[in-house]
């Protein structure tokens, strides 16, 4: 059976539902928080993301002394689902409630589970934040604007996933950074970078120095914020000179001289006649734009997108 672009593709638009993506953003962040909190550091921060599940988003195994636990949003239940290796589970109802309530909420169950984990109690990246313990400000759940959210990011996690095949070199996994509320994906060329000069809301400098430490071309997917919809983007660090002026695909692609970065609407995917390719098509040229003004050995670096159960072949 054909599914229709409106159900695999579905829209989002921001002003529809800004209180419940900012209220599910902290609450990421509170879970986030905790596997960065039970997490050994990896680089560039790649042991704080989570990942898109077949049900919603999850930590991933964490450690915790001779144990490990897992937290999962699931978005079909609409229950944030805690589950450790010696087979105990906990479940949290995701529904309207103060960010407050929620985190001393996750901490109980940590608690009652013989887990305990100390986290930060301020957001990260986000303007003139509140303190969690402190926010009764941001309750906002809407059940069917959260599912809506998680289906785009499994259609964006599938196609990012095949673009991720098409590179030999150093690449990041498809994840989601609870910090800026974005799914990423990135490809290094191998090269040091110049140091970052570390600005960030409620991110240390040198956290961000070490998430740049190596020449990068990043790209991602962004639900929307401060009025502005749902986007594609795609950037490098450093930035060539000639990277701006790049010709990038689809037509709707353009760069912002603001963020220093080309954008891509989601609606101009969704709306597309075939949205995996023009998906594609932004990955690529964005990616050609970075890798060939900055000179990377593209020829090394590259190879044809894998295929399912097709070994790649050596030359």
């Amino acid at each position: 059976m054909t599914v229709p672009l409106s159900e695999t593709w579905p829209s989002l638009h921001y002003d529809t539902w800004s209180d419940t993506c900012a209220a599910l953003h902290l609450r990421t962040q509170i879970v986030g928080k905790i596997r960065l909190a039970t997490t050994p550091w990896l680089n560039h921060s790649w042991h704080v993301p989570l990942y898109v599940t077949a049900r919603g988003l999850t930590t991933s195994p964490m450690p915790h002394g001779s144990l490990t636990f897992e937290i999962q949003f699931d978005f079909f239940e609409h229950v944030l689902e805690f589950a450790v290796s010696d087979g105990r589970t906990a479940r949290l109802d995701l529904k309207p409630q103060p960010i407050a309530d929620f985190r001393n909420a996750v901490m109980n169950v940590l608690s009652d589970l013989h887990l305990p984990v100390a986290i930060r109690d301020h957001p990260c990246e986000i303007v003139d934040a509140i303190p969690f313990s402190e926010d009764r400000a941001h309750a906002a759940y809407d059940a069917d604007h959260a599912k809506q959210f998680w289906r785009v990011l499994v259609q964006v996690d599938r196609v990012f996933k095949q673009f991720r095949t098409r590179f030999l070199g150093k690449c990041s996994p498809v994840h989601f950074f609870w910090g800026s509320f974005d799914l990423a994906v990135s490809r290094f060329s191998g090269r040091r970078a110049p140091l970052h000069p570390g600005i960030a809301p409620g991110v240390a400098p040198i956290v961000m120095q070490e998430a740049y430490s190596h020449e990068v071309c990043s790209a991602g997917f962004w639900p929307g914020g401060s009025g502005a919809d749902a986007s594609f983007y795609a950037y490098a660090y450093p930035e060539p000179v000639e990277f701006q002026r790049s010709l990038v695909r689809p037509a709707a692609a353009s760069y912002s001289v603001d963020l220093h970065e080309f954008l891509l609407p989601y609606e101009a995917v969704r709306s597309a006649e075939d949205p995996d390719a023009a998906l594609l098509s932004f990955l690529q040229s964005t990616y050609e734009a970075a890798a060939t003004t900055a000179k990377w050995d593209r020829a090394a670096l590259e190879c044809a997108g894998g295929q399912v159960g097709i070994s790649r072949r050596v030359s």
